[in-house]
């Protein structure tokens, strides 16, 4: 592996950037932004390529219609995945591995790995939106709910992570 060609981003401009893409998308749009709702619209197809009527029976899915991936979210959280990939090739920083401490077993770190993202995905869902879509689509709109949804999170986090402090400072 090279040594990364670039820095990163600097995160005031980063920020702004995302800030743009936000009011660009309530302008052209309409709505704002957010990553579960393209992955729910791809578990509907994959799903619906086995078991394609109980997929357009559910309460849940089927409220996507013939083609769930005809939305703009699926087409957000593609970009998103392929511009993350470019970004690390571009700048040095590709590469395989895991991250986590020297205590932390492989084994275990894709275990809190799989679990906590089952559990945020199934949570996101619930709360019909993910936490970039609070923050960041609720949050300039001044909704009371996301902003109360930002701060539990930054407490929860804090909260959570002590208990999984050893796993990291070794």
């Amino acid at each position: 592996m090279t040594q990364p060609t670039s820095r990163y981003l600097n995160p005031y401009i980063g920020g702004l950037l995302l800030a743009g893409l936000l009011l660009i998308s309530y302008l052209i749009l309409g709505t704002g932004i957010g990553a579960s709702g393209g992955l729910a619209r791809l578990a509907a197809t994959i799903e619906g390529l086995v078991a394609s009527e109980h997929v357009r029976n559910s309460a849940y899915f089927g409220r996507y219609g013939a083609s769930p991936l005809s939305y703009y979210l699926v087409y957000m959280l593609i970009g998103s995945v392929l511009g993350g990939f470019v970004s690390a090739f571009l700048s040095g920083r590709f590469k395989r591995g895991y991250e986590k401490g020297a205590k932390c077993h492989t084994k275990t770190r894709v275990m809190f790995a799989l679990v906590g993202g089952i559990l945020v995905g199934y949570a996101s869902r619930m709360a019909r939106g993910c936490t970039s879509g609070q923050a960041l689509s609720g949050g300039a709109l001044l909704l009371t709910g996301s902003l109360l949804f930002v701060v539990c999170l930054f407490i929860s986090g804090y909260a959570t992570a002590r208990f999984f402090k050893r796993q990291w400072h070794d």
